[in-house]
């Protein structure tokens, strides 16, 4: 059976969706249908703690799926802008699960993570997979991934 590692960029996934869409995504759906492809072994949601009661909610569903959610504060700085951001974080994660798995699938539309997915592609000979909004996924990654599967109707709720 195929070994499969599960990364969920949350922050990107939910702006997207909502972004091109005006809808959420479904994770419990995308569960599966990934399941049904073979054993999920590892699946993290990195996400953004902001403390809110509704976001907890959504946390401790990602965790009844099945998800190891992984999070970091919410950072306010001086000047209004905000920083939250995972991608070290998960950058750091598929390194170390890709060379245990068979496909790696990554939901995220986040370019930067182009060139980790084709070292992990050239390094372990894994399949890379993306999830992500069409119209709001970098080219550059569609173009790393060893299969692209856009993010539409049936996997939103």
């Amino acid at each position: 059976m195929k070994k499969i590692a599960l990364f969920a960029d949350v922050q990107n996934i939910y702006y997207t969706t909502r972004d091109a869409y005006g809808r959420q995504f479904n994770y419990r759906k995308l569960w599966q249908k990934i399941s049904s492809q073979g054993k999920i072994v590892t699946a993290i949601a990195y996400a953004i703690d902001r403390g809110d009661d509704k976001q907890g909610k959504f946390q401790d569903a990602l965790k009844h799926i099945g998800f190891t959610v992984k999070l970091k504060p919410y950072i306010q700085r001086s000047d209004g802008s905000a920083k939250g951001d995972w991608d070290v974080g998960i950058a750091i994660d598929v390194m170390e699960t890709a060379k245990d798995v068979d496909t790696v699938i990554l939901l995220s539309g986040d370019g930067d993570f182009d060139l980790l997915l084709k070292k992990i592609r050239t390094d372990y000979a894994v399949s890379a997979e993306v999830y992500g909004v069409p119209a709001l996924t970098a080219n550059s990654l569609i173009e790393s991934a060893s299969y692209f599967h856009p993010i539409k109707d049936d996997l939103l709720l």
